[in-house]
């Protein structure tokens, strides 16, 4: 290896180079995710049209050969020629990283793509881009590869429309995969939707049989709120809903309880998800506790020697959405996960503040089911706290406290731990007889937890399962809880091939989900892929884990003569193959238990494990297709 440094070894990226060398830093993956991010960025640029007034439909259509097509009815990008540039707009747009119309130069009032970087990264990313601008009864195109201009801009018909077509297809040279998810664009499309008010957004999947969906609501995030509770037993019928604007930022915030233990407030800045909240949350907040407590005090709901409800209290059951719009919105980050502009809280506040103090006092009925619920709430929760405290550990390195039926690992670095959590003694047996003493720890549970999504948290803590992965996993829960104190940094999820495997992982996710989302959103919770079927001939043994993996193995290797066991529990694989298979680091499959988007994982939970039985059996037989064998 030479060891020579010099200019010679400087490199200059010209252009658009630096983002397909480094790609993540712009789309954050070149995965799935990554793939799809594509497509919001155009999108993105046609909703800012919207947010300005001058867009009120939006076409996104996925191609037979998995290209994508945008078109908008906005303004137009311009095409008159740069005075700086000396080259059209569009093509500063499309080719020159950090280039738009919203860095401050009057195009837009608020934004949601800051950086400038969205056309020119999904241009520089994909093999082929064609942009058609309808403006001043003029066709004007230009096209592109792998960001690169192949032609100057040119006149190529007249039209009476005006709008920005993008054509696009992604570099199969840069992606993982290149192809596009229906679902997971159609959650996308239908949420920007929610959060623009008159805005009309279609969605056409044009490869097999064409598939259109079509989004326009004009209650805007109420309507959001609604559909999100549509599966849920609502305490009250109407969606409180507060507008203003204070010091330029414009506030919408809607309201509604339902009759779950488990808060669901979703935020917004220019229609940017902030999954991490900011200054805009803790003002919806502050307003929400400070206002339900003057009035519970006013009308007598709180005795005197009652101390006041809590913000966890009162937001108990909640589904709340609040979008904001600021025209120069200051996150922490560069991922915008989270607000920092100090105005947004008071604006905020202030606004929510006095419209839910008008809604209360018009509609006392509902005020006092509110409150009704948040005085249980407070009551459950000092009993959930008296719970809580037998579940908490003397110390990270007091084995003493942990639960007996844990067989613990004996490394102490948690980021070397994992712990997996298995059903049943017998399954525990051979997990730990497979394992590695040194960094694998195992918790048999025993038969299936409570299903948290009906019942609240000091019944919760009463469920000795429950208890048992809260003590082993060092966190602690609810308001007590501190990720860094978690003991494992892999929490996997090790349950049977079958219909009771299943319905055990998803209430271990329902409760991970919902009482210990950090976890989840850190990256800590995975599941185990245990093989479905062991395949002998000839003295060789292969595992396979699919229906689908199967039929190419037989097809590999020819079906006769061939021994084939089908594994329905772990239990039925003795130690040294379920090492190999399954807990073998360097051989095992883990699926990550990702939480791109919780809104999305909110409904699915709700309606897999919620009261009502008709959106779970609608939903059985949506998916029910997708199942090859389903052991019973």
């Amino acid at each position: 290896m030479s060891a020579e440094y010099n200019e010679n070894q400087i490199q200059i990226l010209e252009g658009l180079e630096a983002v397909r060398k480094r790609p993540g830093m712009y789309i954050g993956s070149t995965s799935s995710r990554g793939l799809h991010h594509l497509v919001y960025e155009i999108v993105d640029n046609a909703i800012d049209e919207a947010l300005a007034g001058y867009c009120n439909l939006i076409e996104v259509m996925i191609n037979e050969d998995n290209s994508i097509s945008v078109t908008d009815n906005g303004r137009g990008i311009p095409v008159g020629v740069h005075d700086k540039k000396g080259i059209p707009a569009v093509e500063v747009v499309f080719t020159i990283l950090h280039a738009g119309g919203k860095f401050g130069g009057g195009g837009y009032k608020v934004s949601g793509g800051l950086h400038g970087v969205g056309a020119s990264v999904v241009n520089a990313l994909s093999e082929s881009l064609k942009v058609q601008i309808h403006r001043d009864g003029k066709i004007h195109e230009q096209n592109y590869s792998k960001g690169k201009v192949l032609h100057p801009l040119k006149v190529v018909g007249e039209t009476d429309k005006i709008g920005t077509f993008v054509h696009f297809k992604p570099d199969d040279t840069i992606f993982e995969e290149t192809e596009f998810d229906f679902e997971t664009l159609r959650h996308r499309l239908q949420e920007m939707a929610f959060l623009t008010k008159g805005l009309r957004i279609k969605l056409v999947d044009n490869r097999e049989e064409v598939v259109e969906k079509e989004f326009y609501y004009e209650g805007g995030i109420k309507e959001y709120v609604e559909y999100m509770n549509r599966n849920k037993n609502k305490l009250y019928d109407q969606v409180i809903y507060c507008e203003g604007e204070r010091d330029n930022v414009f506030v919408e915030a809607a309201i509604q309880h339902n009759d779950s233990y488990v808060e669901n407030s979703f935020s917004f800045v220019n229609n940017i998800t902030t999954p991490e909240g900011g200054t805009h949350l803790s003002g919806y907040r502050t307003a929400l506790t400070k206002t339900f407590n003057d009035y519970a005090r006013k009308n007598k709901l709180l005795k005197e020697a009652e101390g006041n409800l809590s913000g966890e209290d009162i937001r108990e059951g909640i589904t709340a959405v609040i979008s904001i719009k600021v025209g120069d919105p200051q996150f922490e980050g560069q991922t915008k996960q989270k607000l920092g502009n100090s105005e947004a809280r008071s604006a905020v506040d202030s606004i929510v503040s006095e419209q839910l103090t008008y809604f209360l006092e018009e509609n006392p009925k509902v005020a006092k089911i509110i409150l009704e619920k948040a005085i249980m709430s407070q009551r459950a929760r000092e009993a959930a706290r008296k719970a809580r405290d037998l579940t908490r550990r003397k110390s990270v390195l007091d084995s003493t406290s942990l639960p007996g039926k844990l067989a613990d690992c004996s490394e102490k670095d948690p980021a070397l731990c994992e712990i997996y959590i298995v059903e049943g003694d017998s399954a525990g047996g051979s997990a730990k007889s497979a394992r590695s003493r040194q960094t694998q720890a195992i918790l048999p549970l025993r038969g299936k937890i409570l299903n948290v999504e009906k019942a609240r948290l000091d019944k919760i803590l009463g469920n000795n399962e429950i208890k048992s992965m809260i003590t082993a996993f060092g966190t602690s829960i609810s308001s007590d809880f501190d990720i860094n104190k978690l003991r494992y940094h892999k929490i996997i999820i090790m349950t049977d091939a079958d219909v009771d495997g299943a319905h055990i992982r998803t209430l271990l996710l329902t409760f991970l989900y919902r009482y210990l989302p950090e976890l989840v959103e850190s990256g800590k919770v995975y599941i185990a892929q245990p093989p479905l079927y062991k395949v002998e001939k000839s003295k060789n043994a292969h595992y396979v884990f699919s229906d689908k993996e199967l039929d190419e193995l037989l097809d590999e290797i020819g079906r006769e003569g061939i021994t084939l066991q089908r594994y329905k529990g772990l239990g039925e694989m003795d130690s040294e193959q379920l090492w190999e298979t399954t807990m073998d680091p360097d051989r095992r499959t883990l699926l990550r238990v990702d939480l791109e988007d919780a809104a999305a994982a909110d409904e699915i939970f709700t309606t897999l494990m919620g009261d009502k039985v008709e959106p779970r059996r609608n939903f059985i037989e949506a998916n029910a297709r997708y199942v090859k064998n389903l052991d019973i």
